[in-house]
């Protein structure tokens, strides 16, 4: 399916959303965020089908953050509000991204910079090509960081590299970014989408029904106090416990077979 610099395919139970505008290094436009709510929608459409959703870039990088050409940009004499965008644009995006039905990889397939950066984060596993790397790249501009990153770095890396990070607007190695515990796993970049997909694919037939509850819990928990949480945990259990998925695992555990699981 193809969207503004967007396109979307299907492999069985997991979906591929690309960002596909390569002439720009995936730099976000209004453009792109049109069809990437576009493609979301397509997604919602077939809820029951898609039960894991892959993230990447085309080309050489996974995006570059926000395309300055069609940000309008600051005149002399005139007045440039620069925060417009997100509310009406970025953030819609990233709280569907939040509240996904289905667990959500990110394929760091080369550079993620600014916004491109906090879309890579979003993902529940990150995987990154070991040619990539990640850049907070706002200062460089004259900006604040944002689309949600002074939430995530903090909670992923730790105040003092979450700042430094935004201070010096230095690149960080998919190698550092491992180290540091800011994604999951790296591969050499030829490797990268086959063990992308071949993880993927090993989510997408897990009991989907709590691993959606998994994602929650885990977004949620840094808002929550202690007892709190504990709350939280009792009813999502619950609400696990009813599915059909909760009661395949436990016949496949009895019968010492693999679970087959139908995200129900």
């Amino acid at each position: 399916m193809q969207f503004k610099h967007v396109t979307v395919d299907f492999d069985g139970p997991v979906t591929i959303l690309k960002l596909d505008h390569p002439e720009v290094m995936n730099a976000v436009s209004m453009e792109m965020l049109g069809g990437l709510s576009e493609a979301l929608d397509a997604i919602d459409d077939r809820k029951a089908e898609v039960r894991c959703l892959v993230i990447t870039g085309a080309g050489r990088a996974f995006c570059t953050g926000a395309n300055l050409q069609g940000r309008g940009n600051a005149k002399p004499g005139g007045r440039n509000n620069a925060g417009a965008a997100l509310e009406t644009a970025y953030h819609p995006f990233l709280r569907r991204l939040r509240n996904l039905h289905c667990p959500i990889v990110t394929s760091v397939n080369g550079p993620a910079a600014g916004a491109g950066m906090s879309i890579a984060l979003m993902g529940d596993m990150i995987l990154c090509a070991r040619s990539s790397y990640f850049l907070q790249a706002f200062r460089r501009i004259g900006l604040v960081p944002d689309c949600g990153s002074t939430w995530l770095l903090p909670r992923l890396v730790g105040k003092a590299r979450a700042v430094e990070l935004s201070l010096m607007g230095e690149r960080l190695p998919a190698e550092k970014a491992l180290e540091w515990g800011l994604v999951n796993r790296v591969y050499d970049d030829a490797a990268l989408m086959d063990e992308t997909m071949k993880l993927a694919h090993e989510l997408a037939n897990g009991p989907t029904v709590a691993l959606s509850l998994i994602r929650r819990l885990y977004w949620e928990s840094p808002g929550n106090s202690f007892e709190e949480q504990l709350d939280l945990e009792q009813q999502l259990q619950r609400e696990a416990g009813s599915a059909a998925d909760f009661k395949e695992g436990v016949t496949a555990f009895l019968e010492k077979r693999p679970a087959k699981f139908k995200g129900k």
